[in-house]
């Protein structure tokens, strides 16, 4: 058996984490009791008896939690930080199994390893492998927008809707520095910073990441079906990304994917304008958090075939 100690448990993430776990054969999970989840002492020693080490804190706290596990010396745990403290740091490996032929197997090898942020799941997953294949240069000027539920707003956005009932839609972070742009530069392979516009809607968990381009912006002006066949060549049956065919579908809303720990990705165009839409539909709390963060643990305990198909995995 396999121990995981959350560090964190009783956050959103954290406790979509557990309630994965706890369905899972081969996983012991290391809880402790409210009155000492936040005592020193009590966590290092959860994080001595541990095999890996989950952070679902804050990113101060978790650079915080990733000190003292490092402390441990030769018996220091695995880490996977669920907060964006890590996810352009050296030393830390991007859990996103997918993103690459060899990602899954430096997920099994490393010992710590960064959960992706919602957003930037969906944005560098429709990204990269467009500038990989030569079709988006990497200076491109390029426009990101996204609609989420509130849960991906933490438990004080949660208790606002909840309780209030909340705007129908809101957008945020309209300074245009939200923390995601640059894992989404650093991962997506972008040089120039794109602009990046996040929103909220009434409604607890659900996801679009949308792109618009002019078809001239992308080399060689391709298709829709060219730019599905660059997606399908870069993720094929890969783990929890799927890819749609063009005119399967003609509208989309953040609730499809509710629940599920899976993300879909669509290309949409006008051919007479031009014009592209590329778009990601994940839930925010499953392969947007919680789900990723269970498709990593999975991976570094060696509970997954390397294979980056990861079959058994998709199919779950």
């Amino acid at each position: 058996m396999a121990k995981v100690f959350i560090d964190g448990e009783a956050g959103t993430t954290g406790l979509g984490i557990r309630d994965r776990l706890s369905k899972l054969p081969g996983i012991e999970l290391i809880s402790l009791a409210d009155a000492v989840r936040k005592d020193y002492g009590a966590r290092l020693e959860a994080m001595k008896a541990a095999d890996l080490v989950v952070l679902c804190l804050p990113d101060e706290a978790a650079k915080d939690a990733a000190a003292m596990a490092s402390g441990l010396g030769q018996d220091a745990p695995k880490l996977l930080d669920a907060s964006s403290a890590h996810r352009t740091a050296p030393g830390w490996v991007y859990g996103f199994p997918e993103l690459s032929p060899t990602s899954a197997l430096e997920i099994i090898q490393a010992p710590r390893v960064s959960n992706p942020g919602c957003y930037a799941t969906g944005a560098i997953g429709l990204l990269r492998p467009l500038i990989a294949a030569g079709l988006l240069e990497n200076d491109r000027e390029i426009t990101i927008n996204a609609v989420s539920g509130y849960s991906g707003g933490g438990k004080s956005m949660i208790a606002e809707h909840e309780a209030k009932g909340g705007p129908a839609f809101q957008l945020y972070a309209l300074g245009l520095t939200h923390k995601h742009v640059p894992e989404i530069m650093l991962h997506s392979g972008l040089t120039q910073r794109p602009i990046f516009v996040p929103s909220v809607g009434h409604f607890r968990q659900g996801m679009l990441v949308s792109i618009p381009l002019f078809r001239d912006c992308l080399n060689g002006a391709p298709s829709a079906r060219d730019v599905i066949a660059t997606y399908e060549a870069a993720y094929g049956a890969a783990g929890k990304v799927i890819v749609h065919h063009q005119g399967e579908v003609h509208e989309l809303t953040p609730l499809d994917k509710h629940g599920t720990d899976t993300m879909e990705l669509f290309v949409f165009e006008n051919e007479q304008h031009g014009h592209m839409i590329l778009v990601a539909q994940l839930d925010n709390l499953g392969k947007g958090a919680s789900g990723a963060a269970v498709q990593n643990i999975s991976l570094m305990l060696g509970l997954m075939d390397a294979n980056l198909k990861m079959q058994e995995l998709a199919n779950a």
